[in-house]
C-alpha cells in the first residue's frame, strides 16, 4: 500500500526551522524511567538561566502586550499597551525562539501549580498561562493577532516573535490535543506560520510526549529539568503529525454527557463538512464533530475509560497523580466484566460484529470497501501513533513479510494511514500491552467509516484521545461514524536532543 503521506508530499513548513522526519519511538517509550532520571540534568549539560532567557524570553514591552490582548480578549487592548512602553522597553532583541508555556494546573497531581510557580521564575509570568484561567483559543485569537498586528505597523521585534514563536504544553495528552486543535484555526484562517508544540509531560498516558521524544514521565529532579524542556523547546526540529477529523451522524436523539472532543455542528456547518468530506449530511440527522491525534476507540476499553472518568470526577481525591490513576483503571476494568464475565453474558459484552460494520478508503481510492469484523472483537482500536496505553505498542514492528502479505506498510505518525485492530476480552488485551503478543489486526486505511445499529444494544462506548463518551444507538436506524485526515499536518517539536 502507498503512503498517503507520499502521495500528497507538501509539507506544513513555517518559519521556526526544517520540518523533519518523526522520530522513531520504539526506545523512548520503553525508557520512561530513564527519561526522567536523565531529565535532571545529571548527565545532561547544565543549563544557564541568562542564556535560557536570552533564547525564549520576548522583550518586555512585548510580553506585556500579548498578556493585555490575551486577558482583554482585545487584540487593541495589546497594542496600546505595547504603545504605552516607552522606547528604553524596546531596547531588548528579539529571542532566537520565544516559548509561551501553558500549563494545566489539574495534571500530574501536585506538580502543576509548582511547575508554574517554577516556569515564572524561568522565563516570567507573561510568558506563562494557567489552562484554568486562559483558554489556548485566546492566545491564539487575541495574543498572536496582537503581534501580528505589531508586525504591520512596522514593528520588526514583533514580526520576528510572531515568525519565532514557538509552544510548550505541561500537561496530559487531552491537553496537548486541545492545543493543536486551537492552533489549527491558523491555518483554516490563514494566518501562518503556525508555532510547532513540544510538551511537558504531567498526564497519565503521555503518549504524545513519548512519540516525540519528550518522556513518557515527569522527571524526578524537575526543577532543574524544567530548563532543558525550555531549551529543547526552543532549539528541537520540527516534525509532522496527521489530525483526524471524526464527524458522527445519528437519525435521532443527542449525546449527553458530551466530552471536550466532540462539538454539535450547527446547521450553517453542514456544507462545510459536506463539502470537506464528500458526504451528505441529512437535514434531520443530529451531527457532532472532532479531531483526534493518537487514537479512537469503540467497545469494551471505551467502557472502562468512561466508568473511570466518572469514577474520578464523583472521588477526585482518589487520582493523585498517575501511578494512582493507573491503578484505579486496571482495578476498574475488573469490575466491567471484561476478564470474567462470556460474551454472551449480556448484549453489551457481546463482539462488535454484533452492532458494527467496518467501511475504510485505501490510498488513491475512492469507494467504500467493507471490511469483515472478527466475531471475537470486543474493542476497536483505529491509531495514528506508534504507542498507545502509555507507551505499549499494540500494532506491533512487523517484518517486511508480513507488511507485504497483508499488503500493509510500515506505520508512521505523518503518513496519512490509520491502523485498525482489535482486542479480543481482558486477557488477550493484557498480553497485548505486556507486548507478549501482537494486537489483532485488521486494516490500514486513509479514511474510516463505522456504522452501528442497536438491535439488542441501546448504546456503544466510544473514547477519542481519552475523552469517552456514550453512543445512543437505535435498533432500526444506522448512526454513522466516519474519520477523514485534515489536510494540513500539526507541529511537533522534537525532544529527542
Amino acid at each position: 500500500m502507498e503512503r498517503a503521506g507520499e502521495a500528497s508530499s507538501a509539507a506544513a513548513g513555517n518559519g521556526n526551522g526544517v520540518v523533519r522526519k518523526t522520530p522513531s519511538t520504539a526506545p523512548s517509550a520503553r525508557v520512561s524511567i530513564w527519561e526522567s532520571v536523565r531529565a535532571c540534568g545529571v548527565w545532561g549539560k547544565e543549563v544557564d538561566k541568562a542564556e535560557l532567557r536570552r533564547q525564549v524570553v520576548m522583550p518586555l514591552y512585548l510580553r506585556r502586550a500579548v498578556a493585555a490582548a490575551v486577558a482583554a480578549k482585545d487584540e487593541a487592548a495589546g497594542v496600546a499597551a505595547a504603545a504605552a512602553e516607552g522606547d528604553g522597553e524596546r531596547e531588548e532583541g528579539p529571542a532566537v525562539a520565544p516559548v509561551v508555556v501553558f500549563v494545566n494546573s489539574r495534571s500530574g497531581g501536585r506538580h502543576g501549580p509548582e511547575l508554574k510557580v517554577r516556569l515564572h521564575e524561568l522565563i516570567t509570568e507573561d510568558q506563562v498561562f494557567d489552562l484554568s484561567a486562559v483558554k489556548p483559543s485566546d492566545f491564539v485569537h487575541y495574543g498572536l493577532s496582537c503581534l501580528e498586528r505589531l508586525a504591520d505597523q512596522g514593528d520588526n521585534c514583533a514580526k520576528a516573535a510572531r515568525e519565532r514563536m514557538r509552544i510548550v504544553v505541561a500537561g496530559g495528552d487531552g491537553t496537548v490535543g486541545w492545543m493543536l486543535g486551537c492552533l489549527s484555526d491558523l491555518y483554516k484562517t490563514k494566518r501562518e506560520p503556525v508555532p510547532p508544540t513540544g510538551i511537558i509531560p504531567l498526564g497519565t498516558g503521555n503518549d504524545l510526549a513519548r512519540s516525540f521524544g519528550w518522556g513518557g514521565s515527569f522527571p524526578f529532579g524537575w526543577r532543574s529539568a524544567v530548563k532543558r524542556y525550555l531549551t529543547k523547546a526552543a532549539t528541537g526540529p520540527i516534525c509532522r503529525l496527521d489530525s483526524w477529523q471524526t464527524v458522527i451522524q445519528m437519525p435521532e436523539g443527542e449525546i449527553k454527557e458530551l466530552p471536550y472532543a466532540l462539538k454539535k455542528v450547527e446547521p450553517a456547518d453542514r456544507l462545510d463538512i459536506s463539502q470537506e468530506n464528500g458526504t451528505e449530511l441529512p437535514e434531520k440527522a443530529s451531527c457532532y464533530k472532532g479531531v483526534f491525534y493518537n487514537y479512537l476507540s469503540i467497545g469494551m476499553d471505551a467502557q472502562v475509560a468512561y466508568g473511570f472518568h466518572h469514577l474520578r470526577d464523583e472521588k477526585p481525591y482518589l487520582a493523585q497523580g498517575p501511578v494512582a490513576n493507573k491503578l484505579i483503571y486496571a482495578g476498574y476494568s475488573c469490575t466491567q466484566g471484561w476478564f470474567c464475565t462470556p460474551c454472551t453474558a449480556s448484549p453489551q459484552l457481546r463482539g462488535l460484529k454484533n452492532i458494527l460494520r467496518l467501511y475504510i478508503k485505501k490510498v488513491n481510492c475512492s469507494e467504500w470497501e467493507l471490511v469483515p469484523m472478527p466475531s471475537s472483537v470486543r474493542s476497536l482500536v483505529v491509531l495514528n501513533l506508534y504507542n498507545y496505553g502509555s507507551g505499549r505498542h499494540p500494532w506491533g514492528d512487523l517484518k517486511p513479510e508480513y507488511l507485504e502479505k497483508r499488503g500493509f506498510v510500515e506505520a508512521h505518525s505523518d503518513d496519512g494511514l490509520l491502523e485498525i485492530f482489535g482486542f479480543k476480552e481482558g486477557w488477550h488485551a493484557s498480553f497485548v500491552m505486556a507486548e507478549l503478543i501482537k494486537a489483532k489486526h485488521i486494516a490500514q486505511a486513509a479514511a474510516i467509516k463505522f456504522e452501528m445499529r442497536g438491535g439488542e444494544w441501546n448504546r456503544a462506548y466510544v473514547q477519542m484521545d481519552g475523552e469517552p463518551w456514550k453512543q445512543p444507538l437505535i435498533q432500526d436506524q444506522s448512526t454513522f461514524l466516519e474519520i477523514n485526515r485534515v489536510p494540513y499536518h500539526s507541529l511537533m517539536i522534537n525532544g529527542e536532543q
